[in-house]
């Protein structure tokens, strides 16, 4: 049982960019919500979110994942747990320190950094890691009792103190009481002026107190986004996370390189995911699918053995058995059924269409009911906007409609009707009706005014 606390109230000026840092995405969450659904999974009782710089932008992506304090004058890192002090003081068991841009972090560390740190009474843990690179880092100095002593900043190291590979990472466990004890006795006495969290482990220390210092297995983790490179790096790590674990689930993957898959997305076994394709938001595939080449998907649903060839899906469902494409598109609010053909360069949106229905090519279906087995034919229009207002159609069960079919919004197409070819409809068809609304055709006999016409 731990509270989490997260450092997210900086400025990121080296992202150059209008945001706070923490709520730039990777993989399609913010790196603020990384952070804190770590720390969840890993048993936190309660998460605070210090936030500062840009409060009214962070405040909404926490959202009610995590309780926030704010840090409206950023004067160093011990400053900003001080602003979570009341969280701390009613802490049960031990706090959690973490940084709201390190989002690689895993509730497996966070859950092993804590047990690490109950099963040895420490006052307080450093989480560290060893680089071969340590440039820059501050170092950990242990006790031959492997406690930590200090921990040396690169300025201020010495030539054997640099040799130290062991690095801190920012990120500590604290028994909960040390922690506010600790907080009470701070003082800004440094050049910058700031409070740094890093003081109250030298005054535990000083008080007698045991700090420890647990080393993370994947270096990874502990990767901190300050610019957009730092960030791309981040993305590709955690998108090859992502891949694994769908992978080792059960799902093919042809080319994981290529392959953007969201933090949210959920894909059944057995489906297979070709190259160049990208599943965003919350979609949910089922199982034994198949994703070909060039395909997005976004906040969906799609049954279990759907085939999507190079199309574009959003925030619609798709139901088992239908084939999607290649080429089509699929706009938002569309609820398609099981075992539908929706063909290469068909777009529809805010359609219902039942199960068995074939809509084979070069087609716009908008604002329209659509009943079971229906049949259109090339070419077909719903004339749904009249350049002001969206109107809604109905087509019911078993009818045809014949290809060049305009739809003139709203019409009620009752079931088994039959549509001729090149007809515009601006009435209502009963059912088993059919329905021709084109011209006779006139042939002008040695038409003057063709062109290719001579004497």
């Amino acid at each position: 049982m731990f509270t989490s606390v997260i450092l997210a109230a900086g400025m990121g000026t080296r992202m150059k960019s209008a945001m706070p840092k923490v709520i730039h995405k990777v993989c399609g969450k913010e790196l603020v919500r990384w952070v804190i659904d770590a720390s969840r999974d890993a048993g936190a009782e309660e998460v605070v979110a210090v936030i500062g710089h840009k409060a009214e932008l962070v405040r909404p992506v926490i959202g009610e994942s995590a309780k926030t304090a704010v840090q409206a004058e950023q004067l160093g890192t011990g400053h900003a747990v001080m602003q979570a002090e009341e969280h701390i003081k009613a802490a049960k068991g031990c706090v959690v320190v973490l940084n709201g841009d390190t989002p690689l972090i895993t509730a497996e560390t966070i859950k092993k950094a804590v047990e690490y740190h109950t099963s040895l009474g420490n006052s307080a843990t450093v989480i560290t890691a060893e680089l071969e690179d340590a440039s820059g880092y501050g170092r950990i100095v242990r006790g031959a009792d492997g406690a930590v002593l200090r921990i040396v900043e690169q300025k201020d190291a010495s030539e054997e103190e640099k040799k130290i590979k062991e690095i801190n990472s920012g990120m500590y466990v604290f028994d909960s009481e040390a922690l506010a004890a600790a907080l009470g006795k701070l003082t800004p006495n440094n050049a910058q002026g700031e409070y740094y969290l890093t003081d109250t482990l030298e005054i535990l220390r000083s008080e007698g107190r045991r700090i420890g210092g647990y080393t993370i297995e994947d270096n990874d983790e502990i990767r901190g986004i300050n610019n957009r490179v730092q960030l791309s790096e981040a993305e590709a790590i955690m998108q090859r996370r992502i891949n694994e674990r769908h992978m080792l689930g059960g799902v093919t993957i042809i080319d994981p390189s290529s392959v953007f898959i969201s933090a949210d997305a959920e894909i059944g076994e057995d489906t297979v995911i070709a190259s160049n394709v990208t599943i965003a938001g919350k979609t949910r595939i089922g199982c034994g699918c198949t994703v070909e080449m060039g395909c997005r998907i976004e906040d969906s649903v799609i049954g279990d053995g759907v085939s999507v060839l190079s199309s574009v899906i959003l925030k619609s469902e798709i139901g088992a058995g239908t084939s999607v494409g290649p080429f089509a598109y699929v706009r938002p609010g569309c609820a398609v059924g099981r075992n539908v053909k929706v063909g290469d360069f068909v777009e529809i949106k805010n359609v219902s269409i039942d199960d068995g229905t074939k809509i084979s090519h070069l087609t716009y279906l908008g604002d329209t009911d659509i009943g079971k087995n229906v049949n259109f034919g090339c070419g077909t229009v719903t004339c749904n906007y009249d350049g002001k207002d969206k109107f809604r159609s109905e087509i019911g069960d078993n009818v045809f409609v014949g290809c060049n079919t305009n739809l003139v919004s709203p019409v009620k197409v009752g079931d088994g009707a039959y549509i001729a070819a090149g007809s515009t409809i601006t009435e209502d068809i009963p059912e088993k009706n059919l329905a021709v609304a084109r011209a006779r055709q006139v042939n002008k006999k040695d038409w003057k005014g063709n062109k290719y016409y001579s004497e």
